[in-house]
């Protein structure tokens, strides 16, 4: 509770800067827990409607340890378009199942649409198969679900003992999706993707801006047309760090980790931006990007959550 928290200006001039023709497609707002700010939550929903911005709020419905649903948080979770529910051990022991079960349906009986984040422990963990099946029988297949385990980023780094990654000579591209979703942080500062250990220290080569100055426009077209950011989209941290990187070095310290510390060396920055302006660089990010989108959903869900659960994502459709 004595976490920073910005003013809502600062978010709401961002989300005014959405226009009708400048605008994203979806805007999601998680936290922490962002419906402790319920009426921000409602304002940029609808502000961004306005635009042609479809929103979604994630929660862990703290609010559901008592009967019924607040006023302020029913108006906001009434102004998205779609209502994500957390459920894991850890929110269970603050909100229990049957408590969590009875808001999902009164919402869903009023027409709402809904979506579970699932975690468990590991990918063998019972508890996984035990809340999917129980939600199944409790709403058929009314509510799709994405289903993940626990990985040392955030938070998480004290639930796991590290291991250093295996040395490899040979890396091949390996494409990441997730340079193409901005994000920001409870600073303002805009990240090229939702890794958690971005937050408060974004590396200059993923820093697509600020929202204190920055308006949409300006974060799509640094998103968009950056070179660093179509080379992650189009070939992946470790194939750059390996093809760019000093004395042709191994991205060894892991996926993420070797995105984060791609701006430590000027190298890389030079190789990249060389190899993105040649002609074909653009037309092979592109199609990249178009194959990922071939796979759909699923094809999304089986590479970045749990691939026995992939499926679920499509329920409720």
């Amino acid at each position: 509770m004595q976490s920073e928290q910005s003013r809502p200006e600062l978010f709401n001039r961002f989300v005014d800067t959405f226009t009708e023709a400048s605008h994203p497609e979806f805007m999601a707002m998680s936290g922490g827990e962002a419906l402790l700010r319920p009426a921000l939550v409602k304002n940029l929903a609808l502000k961004a409607r306005a635009s042609g911005t479809k929103s979604s709020v994630l929660s862990g419905l703290f609010f559901a340890r008592k009967p019924g649903i607040p006023k302020s948080i029913k108006s906001a979770i009434d102004a998205v378009d779609h209502f994500s529910v957390s459920m894991d051990a850890f929110h269970e022991r603050e909100v229990p199942r049957s408590n969590v079960f009875t808001v999902l349906n009164q919402l869903l009986d009023e027409g709402k649409h809904l979506s579970l984040h699932i975690a468990g422990e590991r990918e063998d963990d019972p508890y996984l198969d035990d809340l999917v099946n129980l939600v199944q029988k409790r709403f058929g297949k009314r509510i799709p679900m994405l289903v993940n385990t626990l990985s040392p980023f955030g938070r998480a780094k004290t639930f796991f003992i590290q291991t250093a990654s295996p040395s490899t000579t040979t890396v091949e591209a390996s494409p990441c999706t997730m340079a193409a979703w901005p994000v920001v942080g409870f600073d303002g500062v805009v990240a090229a993707c939702g890794n958690d250990n971005l937050i408060g220290r974004v590396p200059s080569h993923l820093r697509l801006g600020d929202i204190r100055i920055h308006s949409w426009a300006d974060i799509r077209s640094r998103c968009v047309d950056n070179a660093m950011q179509i080379a992650l989209r189009t070939y992946g941290p470790e194939y750059l760090q390996t093809k760019f990187g000093s004395q042709g070095k191994t991205g060894c310290k892991g996926y993420c980790d070797t995105c984060i510390n791609l701006d430590a060396q000027d190298a890389i920055q030079v190789g990249v931006s060389s190899q993105m302006l040649k002609p074909g660089a653009r037309i092979l990010g592109d199609s990249v990007v178009d194959l990922q989108l071939e796979l759909g959903a699923v094809g999304f869900a089986k590479r970045y959550s749990h691939p026995r659960f992939a499926e679920l994502v499509l329920l409720g459709a």
